[in-house]
């Protein structure tokens, strides 16, 4: 199951995560440059490491991010796989990767969803967003890597369709999770995406996590950076 409590989440990279030297502060751009390299620092250093720079979606267009691609070719795409990992009870799969029945939690809105059309896929940070804060400037083949990002948990989540919807494009500035109990997790996975892909933040994008983290624990945050 791809969800975990909050709890249990800060618990985890308490243990695993070692912190970096005071050095991690700096934006992550200036830390490591090649994929497939490692950030591992507290919370608050995370979110300093982000760059700040003011967004725009000119020329945005959500068809400039394939996604729900069959990339392993095994006849389920990208939303099915997500679907199929964070199944509390598994569905049944069907032809064509038909999924019926099963369960799943929402963490979004703390609530247990009957069958999957009741679901969404969320990109935590959602494609707009990405566009805004740097992605416009990739190759399509990196914004599909984006969009159908599987190797990392907290990059896609199956939530609830209604708190999808109202989340929308929006950044932790205007919407967080009704789900209190969650929003610690949301706030880490917020900042460890946007260090994974190397995107910026805007001034008060930075004002609202700082805001949010302040009654988080500050326990580090592990980045595997995608480019």
């Amino acid at each position: 199951m791809r969800f975990r409590s909050a709890v249990a989440v800060l618990a985890t990279v308490g243990v695993l995560f070692a912190p970096l030297s005071a050095a991690a502060a700096a934006p992550a751009s200036r830390l490591l440059a090649a994929p497939g390299d490692v950030l591992a620092m507290p919370l608050n250093d995370a979110l300093g490491a982000l760059i700040v720079e003011e967004e725009d979606r000119t020329g945005y267009k959500r068809t400039l991010f394939r996604h729900w691609v069959d990339a392993d070719r095994d006849g389920c795409d990208s939303r099915a796989e997500v679907l199929k990992q964070e199944a509390v009870v598994a569905p049944v799969q069907g032809a064509g990767c038909k999924l019926s029945g099963g369960r799943w939690y929402s963490a979004y809105d703390d609530k247990y969803v009957d069958g999957p059309s009741g679901l969404d896929i969320d990109h935590l940070v959602p494609l707009a967003e990405a566009w805004d804060s740097g992605a416009s400037r990739w190759s399509p083949a990196e914004r599909q890597e984006y969009a159908n990002d599987l190797s990392v948990e907290r990059s896609l989540i199956a939530v609830s369709a209604r708190t999808n919807r109202s989340k929308a494009d929006q950044d932790p500035a205007t919407w967080m999770p009704p789900a209190e109990g969650y929003r610690c997790q949301y706030v880490a996975d917020w900042i460890a995406t946007k260090l994974r892909w190397q995107l910026t933040i805007d001034s008060a994008e930075k004002t609202a996590l700082s805001e949010k983290a302040t009654g988080c624990p500050n326990l580090p945050v592990r980045v595997a950076l995608a480019r």
